[in-house]
């Protein structure tokens, strides 16, 4: 029977004699399921044999809350599990748990069994949560934009300080303080908390933010944005806040309901420049916006996802009256599949609608290349409208993977710092509809790019993405972007 249990030590077992006996804590980085060892020919076969979880034990938490690591894990005190089933579960475990980004190592193994009696060690290494850093950003839409028209110029950068508090409580809760000038004048508080209920299912997050911009852009211009600018004035100002509830029944989805309150105002020069930025040539729009919001992940790596799936969709009202009408649905997805030991193949889709079709505001009609809904090789452009979405497909192969070892001091301990290389090609096809195009050639029209890159991935999910696209206006370059999903 026993041997049965030394193939679900994880990474770290080797074949035990017919006895119970506990198994040293492992290495932090110590279990890989390829190092299991194969257990030796039984007497007869007990493939419908359960094993009893007894007891889990935890280690490593200084700072996150016992019940925050078993909310995540698969599997329960008292639950019984074939072996196959439970070696698939400690592996589920550990993916789940680096996934809520709370730490940088994780192990899941068995600590010690007595027949079929199972305890489990689940050890954990936390990063650093709180991080008050200084605030240094362009505002344009992607980097190249920024260094190439815009000659990385100093008036197009916010600056300021930021407070990131990442597990203020232990609950996985998140605080975000900001305080910037330079482009935009700005001021926002947002906290995020998992959990407030005992059954650790409801959450909520609240956000305020208030500013105001000497610049604005006020029109798109042969499929680009066009910007105003008063030196002497502020051309916008501006207050948005927005309370969530989030359901979490099991694991891998999160459902939002959210209302918000929005409140802009722009001076008189830009409803003169264009009288459809607002309706009817308004200076200023008040209005309240209910939504019902899903987000789904089982991949293996949220930061970087090399296989599994990704959704995120959202359902809203924005508005009650003519002044500010609109219904809107935004659906994303991508799914990743391994093609080999260190490659990948990914597709990621994207769609957007809103309604009525007809007499949508400039304010409203933002589709292609705002956020991370983008075409790669289409950095320089906007494409406006009312629907519309894209579909990118990428072939990825990890080309190199190496650590970086930082010395230690009395406080703190060693450090090694992972560095994973990808070479990558990949191809875009995208469309977006338009009834008031007015002089943009981009919308209306099916939109294809190609090309080939380089990511490099490393702590704390930082991700820089080096790529060479091609678009069918027959123009190619390099371009940089930190997003990795979508």
């Amino acid at each position: 029977m026993v041997w049965l249990l030394a193939a679900v030590l994880t990474t770290v077992i080797t074949v035990l004699p017919a006895r119970a006996q506990t198994i040293p804590e492992p290495a932090i980085d110590s279990v890989r399921l390829t190092d299991i060892a194969a257990p030796p020919t039984p007497m007869s076969s007990p493939d419908d044999s359960l094993f009893h979880i007894k007891r889990i034990f935890v280690t490593g938490n200084r700072k996150t809350k016992e019940p925050v690591i078993l909310r995540e894990l698969p599997f329960r005190v008292g639950d019984n599990y074939r072996l196959q089933d439970l070696v698939q579960n400690f592996e589920k475990a550990r993916k789940q748990l680096m996934n809520t980004t709370l730490f940088h190592e994780v192990v899941v193994a068995l600590k010690s069994f007595n027949g079929y009696d199972v305890e489990v060690l689940v050890q954990v290494k936390e990063r650093w949560y709180i991080f008050p850093l200084p605030y240094f950003k362009p505002v344009d839409r992607n980097l190249n934009q920024w260094l190439v028209e815009q000659k990385a110029s100093l008036s197009r950068v916010n600056y300021g300080v930021k407070l990131l508090y990442n597990n203020v409580t232990g609950f996985n809760d998140k605080l975000r303080l900001y305080a910037i000038t330079g482009y935009t004048q700005q001021f926002s508080l947002g906290y995020d908390r998992m959990y407030i209920d005992r059954a650790m299912k409801w959450g909520m997050n609240v956000n305020v933010a208030l500013g105001k911009n000497r610049e604005i852009n006020y029109k798109t211009i042969d499929d680009k944005q066009a910007f105003l600018k008063d030196e002497n004035d502020y051309l916008r100002n501006f207050f948005n806040s927005s309370l969530e509830l989030t359901y979490r029944r099991a694991i891998k989805t999160r459902h939002r309901f959210g209302i918000a309150y929005v409140s802009e105002r722009v001076s008189d020069s830009v409803a003169i420049s264009n009288p459809s930025y607002f309706k009817f040539g308004r200076t200023q729009v008040r209005y309240p916006e209910i939504y019902y919001g899903m987000n789904y992940f089982d991949v293996d790596y949220i930061p970087y996802p090399t296989k599994g799936y990704v959704a995120d969709f959202t359902v809203g009202k924005r508005g009650l009256n003519n002044t500010m009408n609109m219904w809107y649905i935004n659906a994303k997805g991508m799914g990743s599949w391994h093609t080999g030991k260190n490659s990948f193949f990914s597709l990621a889709l994207a769609g957007s609608l809103k309604a009525p079709f007809r007499r949508q505001p400039y304010f409203n009609k933002r589709i292609l290349g705002y956020g991370d809904v983008f075409m790669q090789g289409y950095e320089y452009y906007v494409v406006d409208g009312v629907a519309g979405g894209y579909a990118k497909a990428t072939f990825a192969k990890k080309i190199v993977s190496f650590k970086i070892r930082i010395p230690g001091t009395r406080k703190l301990a060693p450090q090694q710092i992972p560095i994973n290389i990808y070479g990558k090609t990949f191809g875009n096809l995208g469309y977006v509809y338009d009834p008031e195009p007015g002089n943009n050639i981009l919308s209306n029209r099916v939109l294809v790019s190609g090309g080939f890159g380089i990511d490099v991935f490393t702590i704390y999910d930082w991700t820089v993405k080096f790529e060479w696209s091609f678009n069918q206006l027959g123009q190619n370059g390099l371009y940089l972007h930190r997003k990795t999903i979508f």
